[in-house]
């Protein structure tokens, strides 16, 4: 794979608005802090400046342009090296997913921890230990999805189809987290309540297991319609059979899903 191009700032307090070539999401750097940011395609700023784009997208590209810019002329000026992945305590990567991968990614569904903000469609990078933090830290994330319809209430599923490997997931799919009866108004702010029948259980890839797909799934609850695991689904996360699940109680198609990747984080 091909080392892609790098935007970077040196800054005190700068926030990276998201959706620029392969920004996710946002994060506040810290102090004296580098913030690099893995890109691919990036364009080059126009000779002469027109108005500010009327768009978001528009207002993200140009913004890129100008990190790329300010950042490499910086460093000229310095006669400094171009600021390469040699300090990883000090430069953090942010990588989406293949497009291969990123074809679950559907419906604007976010899934969204400390720091990191809106890990939908990314690797989870081991700068800052976010892979340690993810799976030894943080508690449950929070989960939105603005064109959540508040008449209507929603099951989510957090499941790992890649137990105890990706190359031979004899355990799909490990089962994560389950709510049902969500409000559609507490998907629209991101701070959901609802009835838990799998408490969260943190991603916690074995080692050597290469890197592990953890899959958000949303379904709109049918109406009057009461979700339950058996007691056989609650004897064990593992090997669930999740497509049964959702034909049992006829959920249908997820109305929108988002996936990350992280592997064992000394690996």
């Amino acid at each position: 794979m091909s080392e892609p191009l790098i935007a970077s700032k040196f800054c005190k307090s700068l926030a990276i608005s998201p959706a620029v070539h392969g920004i996710k999401h946002s994060r506040r750097c810290q102090p004296g802090e580098t913030i690099s940011v893995a890109t691919s395609n990036l364009q080059a700023l126009p000779r002469s400046c027109s108005p500010i784009p009327r768009t978001r997208w528009g207002r993200m590209k140009l913004l890129g342009a100008v990190l790329l810019a300010a950042g490499l002329l910086g460093t000229a000026a310095r006669g400094e090296q171009p600021p390469w992945p040699d300090e990883p305590s000090r430069t953090c990567f942010f990588q989406t997913l293949s497009s291969v991968d990123s074809e679950f990614c559907r419906g604007d569904l976010e899934i969204i921890y400390p720091e990191l903000g809106d890990v939908g469609c990314t690797y989870i990078p081991k700068c800052h230990q976010y892979r340690r933090r993810i799976s030894r830290e943080w508690g449950s994330p929070r989960v939105r999805y603005p064109q959540a319809k508040k008449s209507k209430k929603y099951v989510l599923v957090l499941v790992d189809p890649d137990a105890p490997s990706r190359a031979n997931p004899r355990n799909r799919f490990w089962r994560h987290w389950l709510v049902t009866d969500i409000p559609g108004a507490d998907l629209r702010t991101g701070d959901i309540a609802g009835h838990v029948l799998t408490d969260y259980v943190r991603p916690t890839p074995p080692p050597r297991s290469g890197y592990h797909r953890y899959q958000l799934r949303l379904y709109e609850q049918p109406a009057h319609e009461a979700v339950a695991l058996s007691p056989e689904e609650r004897v064990s996360l593992g090997a669930w059979a999740m497509e049964s699940f959702v034909e049992r109680f006829q959920l249908g198609s997820p109305v929108a899903s988002t996936q990350f990747l992280t592997k064992y984080y000394e690996d």
